[in-house]
């Protein structure tokens, strides 16, 4: 008989009528029977944290860095009990999961920090006339109850990226993680409420996406919203919001543009690495390559190769590099739009096929700018390499999409990188890496369709704070 998980509201696990089934998506075993959130579980949920909220305001920062500091040493002591949660319910292979459990241990650890690094500014009010005898400061206040959605690829470290700034701001929180991975977000909650977290300043409500979504969302109490997601939900979100403070990280279709005089051998290895990484499941995975046409075949061959040595299999072996997708239809679909590059011409070099939800690594050149793998996310293990006369060129082709979150370049031209940070549409350019990197500490955050706003735990915390400027006036003038 599988394990009943019911919801986590305010410091204690309710029951629900209503139970579904959780399965792996490597093998479809049974891992558990998910609470079914109702509205009235939902209302109680954020009636907890309005509550709770009033507690966190008036807690002193150093308690509040002290329960998150703790988070992160209990979940460091149950690393590999908490990768292999994620390895089950995510089908991550397990030597990605426990990466991702010590990136998770970090970004706890800078929450805990930044909790007594919240300050303002003072103002000089004499700047302007009238402002003499004026003395003025600015203070962070929190926003109360923020509400956190979240995806399914990195359930846990995606999770903290909401969790430890809100705490850490004094706020309370109503999360709703994926459906795919709930078990993650509720084993934060048992580790925070045995940290000392006071009842209600996290709760974790599971059901039906959007459904339990749109109730969070709409509902006056929330003050912020933090989503991890698509961009047709993304978009849904702010439409239904208002005027509440609105996160949003909607993904990429990341781009990364190769010189000439680039190491072939070494950017291969890495373009393998952030095309193939967690079956390219990853906002920043690396899916367009625009390489000078003097290297742009060695380069396509060399990842090509490397595509071919990745092993495939069970996600709890430890010699498993690529494992299921989140599910065999999103596998479909991600083969589909291969058969539709290669039907208009595109070259398939490795790769390709779709059995169950695995989809074998693949590279592909000569793929056509307007096809679907050139303009949507494929979020799937696939990498097309195309062909660049110019530095010029790549940038023009890599700035050709609906998205702009992160984008790289390999050059050791001085002057052609200046120039490209200076051209390159994106929240983020890096010189001489992938596009797939990320330090949890570093603003986070794209334009066009790849979102709104910032993440990285200091600016994270700048989004879920209302800034309050205070003005005294000497009463002798």
């Amino acid at each position: 008989m599988s394990v009943k998980k019911h919801l986590w509201i305010d410091g204690k696990w309710k029951e629900t009528n209503k139970y579904v089934r959780l399965n792996a998506p490597y093998d479809g075993a049974e891992l558990a029977e998910i609470a079914d959130a109702e509205p009235a579980d939902v209302e109680l949920a954020i009636a907890a944290a309005g509550r709770a909220a009033k507690v966190m305001r008036s807690m002193p920062a150093y308690r509040r860095s002290a329960i998150l500091e703790r988070l992160s040493d209990l979940l460091a002591e149950r690393r590999e009990e908490a990768a292999r949660i994620v390895a089950k319910e995510a089908a991550k292979p397990l030597k990605a999961a426990l990466a991702e459990i010590d990136r998770t241990v970090v970004t706890y650890k800078f929450a805990a920090e930044e909790a007594k690094r919240i300050h303002g500014e003072t103002v000089p009010m004499d700047a302007a006339p009238g402002g003499e005898g004026r003395i003025a400061y600015t203070r962070r206040e929190p926003i109360g109850v923020v509400g956190a959605i979240t995806p399914f690829n990195f359930p846990m470290n995606l999770v903290a990226h909401k969790v430890g700034p809100a705490l850490a701001a004094g706020n309370a929180i109503v999360l709703k993680p994926a459906p795919q991975t709930p078990l993650s977000a509720f084993f934060i909650a048992e580790l925070l409420h045995e940290a000392g977290l006071p009842e209600g300043a996290l709760n974790v409500v599971t059901g039906d996406g959007k459904r339990v979504g749109e109730q969070i969302v709409g509902d006056r109490r929330v003050g912020a919203v933090s989503f991890t997601g698509s961009v047709a939900v993304g978009a849904a979100i702010r439409a239904q919001a208002g005027l509440k403070r609105v996160i949003l990280e909607l993904g990429s279709n990341s781009a990364v543009i190769v010189d000439d005089d680039a190491d072939v051998d070494a950017v291969a290895r890495r373009c393998a690495e952030g095309a193939f990484g967690y079956q390219g499941q990853v906002c920043i995975s690396l899916q367009r390559i625009y390489a000078n046409e003097r290297i742009a075949d060695e380069l396509a061959g060399k990842i090509a190769e490397a595509a071919a040595k990745l092993v495939v299999g069970d996600p709890l072996d430890p010699a498993t590099d690529i494992s299921a997708m989140i599910s065999a239809r999103e596998a479909e679909r991600a083969s589909a739009w291969i058969d539709e590059a290669v039907g208009r011409g595109a070259k398939l070099l490795a790769g390709g096929k779709a059995q169950g939800g695995v989809l074998t690594p693949t590279v592909l050149t000569e793929v056509p700018d307007d096809a679907t793998l050139s303009r949507k996310e494929a979020f799937a293990p696939v990498v097309l390499v195309n062909k660049v006369s110019s530095i010029e060129e790549a940038i023009e082709r890599a700035n050709d999409s609906d998205f702009g979150l992160q984008v790289g370049l390999y050059t050791n031209r001085l002057d052609a990188a200046l120039r490209a940070t200076e051209a390159l549409s994106a929240g983020t350019v890096l010189l001489n890496d992938i596009p797939t990197f990320r330090l949890d500490h570093m603003p986070y955050g794209g334009i066009k369709e790849s979102g709104l706003g910032r993440e990285g735990v200091r600016y994270a915390i700048e989004e879920l704070t209302e800034l309050k400027l205070v003005i005294w006036r000497s009463l002798g003038q």
